[in-house]
């Protein structure tokens, strides 16, 4: 039997503001990317890109690994980083569906949602995308976002970690082995303790990304595919000028 706390909440999921995906730009192809520095303990894997700006400082790879391209403080990762500011702002802004309380226990159709303060996670979240593909989550914390050792997001019925935002107003803290799922966007930093595993990237606007044997994957499906012009060919007028013999 459901509890009245899940009823009262399906009944206002019902309801819910429909959501849009976030542009993340040219942030899209990292796993992570940092603000002031990326650091790692431990035999993390980093799958995708990994980045930095305007900070320098990347360390503990190895014993990390990182599938994709490093960028640090170059034109990629500054480029990046203005587009994940821009991303921030537009999922910040989204009108949204107020949330209370621990999302443990609780199953959460596509739309946008926001937390005034923190947002908690200590138990399993179970996401439904409605046998649509398409689906679309936004989560937006006033304030930090925190998960419990052993906490989960799980997606049933199509629904992907590409299409998933967390907008977190300061801080996000992944507890151990949590299995998380979406993309991080924090106006700060985001700590990862051991085994803590991700589906989605980690974008830390303002400062550092800590990494502790940990699994980021980035997958190639969360990432664009660049988009070519076709060639206008020419068209050359020949001028043919003919001799004629007199």
């Amino acid at each position: 039997m459901p509890s009245l706390r899940q009823l009262g909440l399906a009944l206002a999921f019902a309801g819910a503001i429909h959501a849009q995906a976030v542009n993340l730009g040219k942030a899209a192809p990292f796993a992570v990317l940092g603000a002031s520095t990326v650091t790692n303990t431990g035999e993390s894997i980093v799958t995708g890109d990994l980045g930095i700006s305007p900070g320098k400082a990347i360390t503990g790879f190895p014993p990390g690994k990182i599938t994709g391209s490093t960028h640090t403080a170059n034109a990629h990762a500054l480029d990046a980083h203005t587009d994940l500011q821009a991303a921030y702002d537009v999922a910040a802004a989204k009108n949204s569906e107020p949330l209370e309380g621990d999302l443990a226990g609780l199953t959460i159709i596509p739309g946008v949602y926001s937390f005034s303060t923190t947002g908690a996670l200590n138990g399993d979240l179970i996401l439904d995308g409605l046998n649509n593909t398409e689906s679309v989550w936004v989560f937006q914390t006033g304030s930090s976002l925190i998960t419990g050792s052993g906490a989960s997001v799980k997606l049933v019925n199509g629904a992907s970690a590409c299409n998933i935002f967390w907008q977190v107003g300061s801080s996000a803290t992944l507890g151990s082995g949590t299995e998380f799922a979406g993309n991080i966007l924090a106006l700060s930093s985001i700590t990862t303790n051991t085994g803590a595993t991700n589906v989605g990237g980690f974008y830390a606007l303002g400062g550092a990304v800590t990494l502790n044997g940990n699994e980021v994957t980035k997958g190639a499906e969360c990432v664009p595919k660049p988009t070519h012009q076709p060639c206008k060919l020419k068209r050359v007028k020949r001028v043919v000028r003919l001799r004629v013999s007199v």
